[in-house]
């Protein structure tokens, strides 16, 4: 009786009985991300192969070797490639596609499903799926070029073309996530703001720059930072089309810290693991400063 009591005091303070709702969320995040986070940072300054039969402190010797490795400066400048082209693009078919369908009817519901569809997708399954649609001696676009006159181009073996294909499919795949977030962004702007633009005689132009963008602001920050974060660890699409090739074209960070740890002797896990912590702090300085940069936005248009 004593215990039961005691907990129903515990209880009793709502402050404390959120800790236990929000116990079991805790958990997961010790288990699977901040444990493995501090094993990665350990393992970082050891020499140890992926089979863990040897470990040798090494220090900061595998972030002084990343500094001189070309593979590596090669991986983070195709990783900054493809985000800096892949998130713009996601956003601004994202917004006008959620400008397009945020109408509550029928056919816009429908449109708004079926752009959605291929986010639900496995990344791998549309990876698969492009590589045929591709690929220059059975795929159909291929075939479509060849019918219109034009050459029968090889896009993900070609080192000019193999980036901007895999860009293309990614935006393909994802922008129905971030247009169903604009869309709940852009269906909660007050009517009576677009019908005092048309009285001050703005057109549709000038109604979505000066009315609909400024508005959903949080959310367009939101989008671009989660995109942001998602492109700079692309790694399933990569792996499935081109592998990394042609000639490294598509080689991103994460595909060389698995190369690094996983696939090429010597299976060296502890420069693997100094990637993947430089990798971490890029992401978080990246995403800190959007952060940073949307949240002064937003308290800018607020005034």
């Amino acid at each position: 009786m004593k215990s039961s009591s005691k907990v129903s005091s515990f209880l009793n303070k709502p402050e404390r009985a959120a800790y236990l709702f929000i116990a079991p969320a805790i958990l997961v995040l010790l288990i699977f991300m901040f444990i493995p986070l501090v094993s990665t940072i350990a393992v970082s300054t050891l020499r140890m192969d992926v089979f863990m039969q040897s470990a040798t402190f090494i220090g900061l010797d595998h972030f002084i070797r990343m500094m001189g490795d070309g593979k590596f400066w090669n991986a983070f400048g195709n990783t900054a490639y493809f985000t800096a082209f892949e998130v713009p693009l996601q956003i601004a078919v994202s917004l006008l596609a959620a400008v397009y369908v945020s109408r509550n009817t029928r056919l816009r519901k429908f449109v708004r499903s079926a752009l959605f569809l291929p986010f639900v997708c496995s990344l791998t399954a549309i990876g698969i799926m492009w590589s045929f649609l591709l690929d220059p001696q059975i795929g159909l676009y291929t075939e479509y070029l060849t019918r219109l006159g034009l050459p029968r181009l090889a896009f993900l073996r070609d080192p000019q073309l193999a980036m901007p294909a895999v860009i293309l499919m990614t935006v393909w795949r994802n922008f129905g996530y971030t247009m169903v977030i604009l869309v709940a962004a852009v269906q909660t702007i007050p009517a009576s703001y677009y019908e005092a633009a048309q009285l001050d005689g703005a057109g549709k132009f000038r109604q979505f720059a000066n009315v609909t963008i400024p508005s959903i602001v949080p959310a367009l920050g939101f989008s671009v930072i989660t995109a942001t974060i998602m492109a700079l660890q692309v790694f399933d699409q990569i792996f499935v089309t081109t592998q990394g090739g042609p000639l490294g074209k598509t080689e991103t960070l994460v595909t060389y810290i698995y190369k690094s740890g996983f696939q090429t002797a010597p299976y060296d896990l502890g420069y693997a693991s100094a990637i993947s912590v430089m990798t971490l702090i890029f992401i978080m300085i990246v995403s800190l400063t959007m952060n940073r940069y949307f949240q002064s936005k937003e308290s800018t248009d607020a005034r």
